[in-house]
């Protein structure tokens, strides 16, 4: 059985999707896909960039430089953030993808498509973080989507913010929806897989929200 891979029809029909999936034998436009998610994510990337979004730091030395100076720097700082997008995608479609196949045995292209999903609601909300920013000013960790916000009036300490500003309604989701096509795809005890992946989660914040301090660190040095 042939599965010819669309993420739209995925969506509108989750569990004949699983179903089919299970039964293929191989799955068809993998890398279209992955390819049409890539160029969905350098320009939303590029957007969010072009726009400002996340360019704070550069407010500081706007004194000390000049126009052109600045739409140097600007544009540096939105090809690096396209940059970033195409490393992102990358990340997000494989490595999870090779971690679940080294720990579960489920082919590796079936779990492509898992992250491919994944991904999709990850850009989803990054859209929707930018009238937010753009019109409100809140960054992406107070998101109201996020527990970043409550966790800013419990503590001051920027890591914990950034942590907890990682865990969104969408995050939840993408748990809660790994859960279900892995436990659709393999014979693992639900309890076990449930803690498998939570704890990916848990680690994959953990480290992102010490890139996001490095990240901070790096643009300072560049910008200071």
């Amino acid at each position: 059985m042939i599965y010819h891979n669309n993420l739209f029809k995925f969506l509108l029909s989750m569990d004949d999707h699983l179903f089919r999936i299970k039964q293929a034998e191989k799955i068809r436009h993998i890398w279209k896909v992955n390819g049409i998610l890539l160029v969905c994510a350098i320009l939303i990337y590029g957007w969010m960039a072009y726009l400002g979004m996340g360019t704070a730091i550069l407010s500081p030395h706007i004194a000390n430089l000049s126009p052109l100076e600045y739409e140097q720097q600007k544009f540096w700082f939105m090809i690096g953030r396209m940059v970033y997008a195409t490393l992102f995608v990358g990340f997000v479609l494989f490595v999870p993808s090779l971690f679940y196949y080294a720990l579960l045995g489920i082919s590796l292209q079936k779990l492509i498509v898992m992250q491919q999903v994944v991904l999709l609601v990850m850009l989803a909300e990054r859209l929707i973080w930018i009238p937010l920013a753009v019109f409100n000013g809140l960054d992406w960790y107070v998101s109201p989507f996020s527990f970043g916000i409550i966790a800013s009036y419990l503590t001051e300490h920027v890591y914990f913010i950034y942590f907890f500003g990682m865990i969104s309604l969408f995050q939840i989701w993408i748990i809660y929806f790994q859960v279900k096509y892995l436990r659709f795809l393999s014979d693992i005890r639900h309890q076990w897989l449930s803690f498998i992946v939570i704890g990916w989660h848990l680690f994959f914040w953990a480290i992102a929200a010490v890139f996001v301090f490095a990240d901070q660190y790096l643009l300072s040095r560049w910008f200071g």
